[in-house]
């Protein structure tokens, strides 16, 4: 699938639930990968690719740290001879709350963790992304297309994740830049797993979740991985500025 594209991916929040899925699949389909994380270095992960034989770079890197960014960028974009794609799957766990319990100082904290943070990324990899004519994959939510209550504390700030995604898709597609998202649904692991596992969802609101999901039941990481493998590689080659939500039709 990506044997073909010029360089590698960078995956930024490599070390997540569905980071890590994401890593696995474009390995597996034959691109090098460049992963970033904040806290956790994911061993695990980085000795599973190379020892299939992948290339694989890891960094603590973040995305507030604007040299620190580029650097790893310019890392991995020499290591692998340049980047195809850039893979934006980087994020803090979001308690849900209600917006009137959200003081002001942790909705800043939030909307500048998500929204300067994928600006940060995009504005890092545009050199490297022009020059191979590559394309930038956002991992958003569902929620930004129906709004479940006590999640606005992660929808809002995605929702300008989102805005900008399109802007760059405008402004970046004369170089042959493709920019999209992908915007996961309830799934069994990844954040949902650590709100379960928290008790921010009990089984009466898992419940309710599930009957508002025309498919009843909830996805998981490699299905978001597949959206985000789908839209990176050049069978979506006509797609950019789109949202594709991966919720098994919560949004319909």
């Amino acid at each position: 699938m990506f044997e073909h594209l010029q360089g590698g991916a960078l995956v930024t929040g490599g070390s997540g639930g569905l980071g890590s899925a994401v890593c696995r699949l474009l390995a597996e389909h034959g691109s090098p990968v460049a992963l970033t994380y904040r806290t956790r270095r994911p061993d695990e992960l980085i000795d599973e690719i190379a020892g299939a034989g992948g290339r694989v770079l890891a960094a603590q890197v973040p995305l507030d740290d604007v040299a620190a960014l580029q650097a790893f960028v310019a890392e991995a974009a020499a290591a692998f001879d340049g980047l195809h794609t850039v893979v934006h799957a980087a994020g803090p766990h979001v308690p849900m709350v209600h917006l009137s319990k959200v003081d002001p100082e942790q909705f800043a904290t939030q909307l500048d963790q998500d929204v300067n943070g994928f600006f940060n990324v995009v504005h890092a990899t545009l050199p490297a992304l022009r020059a191979s004519r590559g394309s930038v994959v956002a991992v958003t939510t569902a929620a930004t297309s129906r709004y479940p209550v006590r999640d606005g504390l992660s929808s809002g700030p995605k929702a300008a994740v989102e805005a900008l995604a399109r802007a760059f898709a405008a402004e970046e597609g004369r170089f042959g830049v493709r920019v999209n998202c992908v915007g996961p649904g309830m799934l069994t692991d990844g954040m949902a797993e650590r709100l379960i596992g928290n008790g921010d969802l009990d089984d009466h609101a898992l419940a309710v979740a599930r009957g508002n999901i025309p498919l009843r039941t909830f996805g998981r990481a490699i299905d978001i991985a597949e959206a985000v493998c789908f839209l990176a590689s050049d069978k979506a080659r006509f797609i950019t500025g789109q949202k594709l939500d991966v919720d098994g039709g919560y949004g319909v």
